[in-house]
């Protein structure tokens, strides 16, 4: 591996840890710049909308851009632009001017967010073996890094916009320092050839097999359209089940400082680690979750993840204590952290002729929901407690739980008979023992 693709992946794995400092400076003075504006946590859900309105015109811009001039030029402008406005959100003394500001910053998030994955594509695609997930894992270290330094400029008495500006500031020289070490617009050949994905490889060789044999061709591509149309309702089951998973990390994201602060009655310096809790399970679940993919198989980890989410955010529903606040957190971001690479995953695997809009179709509904997650339970404030909206979080866990049958396997389905054989055979020995 030659030394400017390692100084690419560390790039890429700086960028994304910018982008996840970045966020979460935001999150956790959200407490803090709520009670100086003076509204209410339904108003708060409502300007949250706003900046995932501009994330997501920011994501389309970002994308053309990233096509048109290339991530190595696309990446580091926008995360100067994404440091620059950090500050913003932390200036206003009034609704509406919050408002431009967080629709500012969530347009240059969402800039900074699809570029950055744009480059990783080409990075792991020059790798030639997955390496995206560990990418994600450090924009959560990124997040925990955030909620650290939040915890410090809230106890020393800071006002959100000299931390937001200090933390901006040193986003802008990192974004810079970084730049030179991006790839060019798309891998090398030379890189390409040497490293082709294991799926890429496995449909060229389909292709070359399938020389020779035109008179089979009308037949297979009728039998792969109609498999097309029958994995579409599949499909369809792994973008819902996307939906619900992010928008629990949406709502854990913009809530969980504010359910210390105002329901258990934490100053904000402590409140603070609660995000920061959230994102440093989830770091560890996605630094650990390839491993336990390869031993017990997507469908294990999709519904024993959501279960353990599920009880998680159940303690945190119904605790009056902080401690176990925090060990529901905790809880809630290490069940979450192993469920969107599997669907994901299954979406990609499912038709390999349609991965990208298979993926495409997951990831956005996906992102409909991390949208919606922060607006949704600020909504539900109108009607009853903070802490009491969690149970909703509750309800999309365990249908995710439910419905993780959906990731079954063929390898999932021996994985089963093996079990179960031995059980049997375990019996039978138990029984002529005796």
């Amino acid at each position: 591996m030659n030394a400017p693709l390692r100084a690419a992946r560390v790039a890429t794995f700086v960028y994304f840890s910018l982008c996840g400092t970045l966020m979460g400076t935001w999150v956790v003075n959200i407490p803090a710049i709520e009670e100086r504006v003076g509204i209410s946590h339904a108003t708060l859900g409502g300007l949250l909308v706003l900046l995932g309105l501009g994330a997501f015109v920011g994501m389309q811009v970002a994308g053309r851009l990233t096509d048109s001039l290339g991530a190595r030029v696309v990446v580091p402008a926008t995360g100067v632009l994404c440091s620059a406005a950090l500050v913003l959100p932390g200036l206003p003394h009034d609704p509406w001017t919050l408002a431009g500001a967080l629709m500012v910053f969530g347009f240059c998030n969402g800039c900074l967010d699809v570029s950055m994955n744009a480059h990783a594509v080409h990075v792991e695609k020059a790798y030639g073996r997955p390496v995206m997930s560990a990418f994600h894992a450090t924009f959560s270290v990124g997040g925990v890094l955030a909620a650290l330094v939040g915890a410090a400029t809230a106890s020393a008495g800071q006002s959100p916009a000299v931390g937001m500006a200090a933390m901006g500031a040193l986003g802008i020289v990192i974004a810079l320092v970084s730049a030179r070490a991006l790839l060019p617009a798309a891998p090398t050949v030379a890189a390409s050839a040497v490293a082709t994905p294991p799926v890429e490889a496995a449909s060229s060789a389909g292709e070359a097999a399938s020389t020779g044999k035109k008179g089979k061709t009308g037949k297979a591509g009728q039998a792969s359209a109609a498999a097309r149309r029958g994995t579409s309702g599949r499909i369809w089951v792994l973008a819902a089940l996307a939906l619900m998973v992010m928008l629990c990390e949406g709502a854990a994201n913009d809530w969980s400082a504010l359910h210390l602060k105002d329901v258990l009655g934490a100053p904000a310096s402590t409140a603070a680690f609660a995000y920061g809790t959230f994102a440093a399970t989830m770091t560890i679940g996605r630094l650990l979750a390839d491993r336990l993919v390869a031993r017990f198989g997507s469908m294990a980890i999709l519904r024993y993840g959501a279960a353990t989410a599920a009880v998680g955010i159940a303690i945190v529903t119904v605790s009056p204590w902080m401690w176990a606040a925090f060990a529901g957190w905790a809880l809630f971001g290490l069940g979450l952290s192993g469920c969107v690479p599997q669907l994901f995953s299954a979406a990609g695997h499912a038709d390999p002729a349609a991965a990208g809009a298979n993926v495409s179709r997951v990831a956005g509904l996906g992102y409909v929901g991390m949208l919606a997650g922060p607006a949704v339970i600020g909504w539900l404030t109108h009607f009853t407690a903070l802490n009491h909206t969690f149970v909703l979080l509750i309800l999309l866990c365990a249908i995710t739980a439910v419905a993780a049958g959906v990731l079954r396997t063929d390898s999932d389905r021996t994985r089963r008979t093996r079990r179960t054989r031995r059980a049997r055979r375990t019996r039978e020995l138990a029984h002529g023992s005796r």
